[in-house]
């Protein structure tokens, strides 16, 4: 067993007893917070983009189901995305572990859309150990801050 490995189970447990409590307990009706997003590695693949090698590290959040479909409508009313006048209500944007952005997604349709999400580094750059998404609900100036989440199997 390496420590590395014992790492990343602790941290997998972890996530995943937070999202357990996090549950609203049944016959509650006060409204419930949402939980956190938790975040996990799927894959990462070789790919080329004006004429440059990257590795692209491919997420999905394990409780998307956990957050309503308004949460990812487009919003009008508030501020664009670029030239995107329609933006969705709830940006993510990906950060390694101290914190600083390395993408983000303003337009995500649906919670579904989670599955997916990614962000690049050049080929033979030393990628982050570990990165975590905010999900910044810009209509009640709310973010949802993932736990730290591993860049390989």
């Amino acid at each position: 067993m390496t420590f590395r490995w014992l790492t990343r189970s602790c941290l997998s447990i972890c996530s995943f007893m937070m999202l357990l409590f996090a549950a609203p307990s049944a016959g509650s009706s006060a409204p419930t917070a949402l939980p956190n997003p938790v975040l996990y590695f799927k894959v990462s693949q070789p790919y080329t983009a004006s004429g440059k090698s990257f590795i692209r590290y491919t997420y999905d959040v394990f409780n998307k189901d956990a957050y309503p479909a308004d949460f990812f409508a487009a919003s009008p009313a508030l501020p664009p995305c670029g030239a995107n006048t329609k933006a969705a209500r709830t940006w993510v944007d990906f950060y390694d572990q101290s914190g600083k952005r390395l993408n983000g997604f303003c337009a995500l349709g649906k919670p579904a859309d989670l599955d997916g999400i990614w962000f690049a580094i050049e080929e033979g750059e030393i990628p982050p150990s570990w990165v975590y998404i905010e999900l910044n609900d810009r209509q009640t100036n709310t973010k949802y801050k993932s736990n730290l989440a591993d860049t390989t199997n």
